[in-house]
This record gives C-alpha cells, structure tokens and sequence, in this order.
C-alpha cells in the first residue's frame, strides 16, 4: 500500500482534466499521485503506433485558438509552446480548387477579417449579408444557454443556404463536433464570437507540431520532477473513505492513499465508477446529470501518397462530408524523412461513418480529395489508417449546462471532479478540460484554507470589442 504523505492528492485520470490538475498541484508542493488506465497520458488527446500503417499518428487532429489562455499556459508549464505552430488565415476549398481565404487585417476588431470575408469567392453576396447580420447578433454578448439549437436559430434569423453551408456549418461541426440541429446557441454563439470577432490574437489557430502524446508526456516529468507519481496502465475500480479522512483508490491488488482525490473522468467513466463510490447526498443527483450526457464521434482518415497532393498546410473543404484537410507531412517535421507524403482528413460528427467498413471510407475519402486536389489522380495510395473515435466528445446540446456540476459540487468530501464536461464555461475542448483540472486542483486546495488561483484571465477582446461586455 502506497503510505499517505502530507498534502497528498490523488488524481485519478490522465486526460488533460487530470494532467492539468496534478501539475498544477504538483508545483504547489502537494505530493501526487496520477493514475491512468491506459499506457499513455492525454486521454482522447493522444497519439500511437498505427499496428496497420506502422506510424505514429493521432488518434485525430486536435486544434487551438489564441483564446484558449488555460491550455496555453499548460504548455508554458510544460515548456512545450515552441511545439504550437500559429495560424491566422484559414483556407476554404471549393470542389474544382477554388480557394477564399479568410486572414486577419489591420483594422481593429471587429472588423478585422472583413477585407478578406468580402473578397471571399465562396459566398455569394446574399450568403455574406446573411452572415454578417448573423455574426452581429454576438457582438453585444453571449445569448443564454436555452432550449432552442442552432439549427432552429439559424432559420429564425433567415440564414441562406450557402451561409449554413459553407460557414456556419463548416466551422461548427469542426469546433464542436456536432450537428446544428444538436448545438445549443450558446455555445454556438462562444465559437463565433471568440473565433470571428474578440481579437485577431483570439481568433488565431494552433496546431500541434509533434505527436500528441510525446506533447502531454512531458507531463510526467514535470509531475516527476515535483516529487510526483505518475502509474500507468492503472485502473481505478473502487474508491473508499479512510478513517481519520482521506481516501483509497483500488486498483487490482493495489491500493493508494491521499489526504484527498480528483476524479477526472470522462462522464461515462464517472458513471462507471459511481457504484463503487460510498453513499453520499447528492450521488443520485449526479448520476441523473451524467445520464443526460451523450457522445459524438469523430473519424480521422489518415492517408500516406507517393507524391505531394497540395502545398496547403491545412484547409476547409467546402460541399464535403470531409470538413477539414491537415497536411501532416508540413505540419509534423518528423514525418518529413519518410519520402511519403502524408495528409488527414477529419470528419466531425461522423455518425453516418461508424458503421461503414475500413475500405469504403478510405475509398470516400480518396474520392473526395479528387474533387479538390487534382493532384490526387496522379499520386499512388501508399499506405491508410482509419481511426474511429465514437466517444470523442459529449454532445453539447441546448440546456445541457443545467447538467454540468461544478469541481466542488462532489458529493463527497475531499474529492473534486474534473473533466470537459463539467461546469467550466467552455464546450469539449481541450481548453475546457484544462479549465477545469485548474478549477479542481483550487477546489482541492480550498479543502484545507489554501485559497489558490490557477486559472489565467480570459484573453482580453481588442479593437473596438473592447467597448463590448465581456
């Protein structure tokens, strides 16, 4: 059994809800102790040897935005932020090749993506007046989080078709991973808003210039180095009071002892766990808002070519179930040696592609490149790897923030929760599951009088945004 130290802390997760907690008590001087089930530490967040492609990829591309200050300030931890490559254009592809792209200018914010957005060839000028008049209802803040989609407000604010469909939708399903007809306008709104108008610093992107995992696995030294534990390939089975306070976590034959947990878990996880939890006011209560938590997934399609197919490094593909083409092969140095030339596609809320076998959706796929990339009819398919994650995120529904308990709201004393889906404010994001090992790792401290901060201020908005409520 693993002896209880002083200002002890388990955190049971890996993900970044669990890595952000245990680093941020770790340099407080709590004596911590990770545990993951898995080999490996990011949770959905994360990269491995493909057994079919024999090449590390990630499980899907993940990305940033300028406004995500929490997950910044992770990787200023971790000293990995030279490993976040920043953009500030964002190309959409038509079928046949036509290309708009939208950049930042030097005008303030909001204006400064309109330069760029009027001479965008892939709106008509209906479409652009559509959006604009839409985008402007953000600009005086965020509606509240009511019952009604954005599929619904869309139509009520007489949204034209290509506007839905080569705009909102694009950057939605991509942003939240779901269908506007399952996206609460809140939410909805936080994207545009944070995204088109806060800043141009905001609105930037940042894309991962190594493996996802060798990112986060700095983690582990860095809990390592504050006196930390870090146990892999541990699975949390049960969790029991320990007289005199504190808790045990078992795993197999092994327990573990701390004067208090973090429990920073997928919903559907906690779920799992909550049977072998101890009674406790409020755990019913909690078990009825995780059921209200359902998933979507994610397809990320991973091709390897003989040849280059584009100089983009990343784009939008526009009139396509593909929403997005990242071309590893530029954006990873590593997979520059290879000779091969390696893009993925990404197909958020990929509902319709679950059921579909491996080779149908390499040919979808490839298929689909055509329409863009001449290029691709020339170039021979090397190698391909399909990768399927069916609970890649919860669905962020209208009225679902009614579900989302805050760290502190455990039902147990001594134990914080964390994890996307909690109250933080944000979607499932990787800056939300940040926010909210942060929030856990304060609520942990508040347990004993030790009032501490970890979360970083929001990004302040620029321009003439900053006459507008935060």
């Amino acid at each position: 059994m693993t002896e209880r130290n002083s200002r002890s802390v388990l955190v049971v997760g890996g993900g970044l809800a669990g890595l952000s907690a245990a680093c941020a008590l770790a340099h407080e001087g709590y004596r911590v102790t990770l545990l993951e089930r898995r080999p490996y530490v990011g949770g959905r967040a994360s990269s491995y040897e493909h057994p079919g492609a024999s090449e590390v990829i990630d499980n899907c591309q993940h990305v940033l935005i300028g406004r995500c200050t929490n997950l910044i300030d992770l990787y200023r931890r971790l000293g990995v932020g030279d490993a976040i490559r920043w953009y500030r254009q964002f190309t959409f592809v038509e079928p046949g090749g036509q290309r708009s792209v939208l950049r930042s200018s030097g005008l303030p914010a909001p204006l400064h993506s309109v330069p760029s957005f009027l001479g965008a060839r892939a709106f008509s000028w209906a479409d652009k007046e559509a959006i604009a008049r839409g985008l402007l209802q953000f600009l005086w803040g965020l509606p509240p989080d009511s019952e009604e989609s954005f599929a619904e407000w869309m139509e009520r604010h007489q949204q034209t078709h290509g506007a839905i469909e080569r705009f909102w939708k694009p950057v939605l399903v991509s942003a939240l991973n779901e269908d506007p007809e399952r996206i609460s306008v809140h939410y909805a709104a936080k994207v545009f808003r944070e995204s088109f108008l806060s800043s141009a610093r905001a609105g930037e992107m940042g894309i991962p210039s190594i493996p996802l995992s060798e990112l986060y696995g700095h983690a582990l030294d860095y809990i390592r180095a504050r006196g930390g534990e870090v146990r892999l390939r541990t699975s949390v089975e049960a969790m029991e009071p320990v007289a005199g306070g504190g808790w045990m976590a078992r795993s197999g034959e092994e327990s573990f002892v701390a004067d208090s947990a973090v429990l920073a878990l997928p919903f559907e996880g906690l779920a799992k766990l909550l049977p072998q939890m101890p009674a406790a006011a409020g755990v019913e209560a909690l078990q009825a808002m995780l059921d209200r938590f359902e998933h979507s997934p994610i397809t990320g399609i991973h091709l390897w070519f003989d040849r280059p197919v584009t100089e983009l490094e990343h784009a939008v593909l526009l009139d396509s179930p593909v929403q997005w083409l990242f071309n590893k092969s530029l954006l990873q140095p590593e997979h520059r040696a290879s000779g091969e030339h390696y893009v993925e596609l990404v197909v958020s809320a990929s509902r319709t592609l679950v059921p579909m076998q491996r080779q149908e959706i390499v040919d979808l796929a490839t298929a689909e490149l055509a329409r863009f990339f001449p290029a691709i009819r020339e170039a021979q398919l090397v190698k391909a790897a399909v990768v399927k994650e069916v609970r890649a995120t919860y669905s962020v529904r209208p009225g679902l923030d009614a579900c989302r308990p805050a760290a502190e709201d455990s039902p147990w004393q001594g134990i914080a929760l964390a994890g996307d889906w909690t109250a933080t404010g944000w979607p499932a994001t990787m800056e939300g599951a940040v926010r909210s090992g942060y929030r856990a790792a304060e609520a942990v401290c508040a347990m004993t009088g030790d009032e501490k901060r970890f979360q970083v201020a929001d990004l302040p908005h620029g321009g003439f945004m900053r006459l507008m409520p935060a």
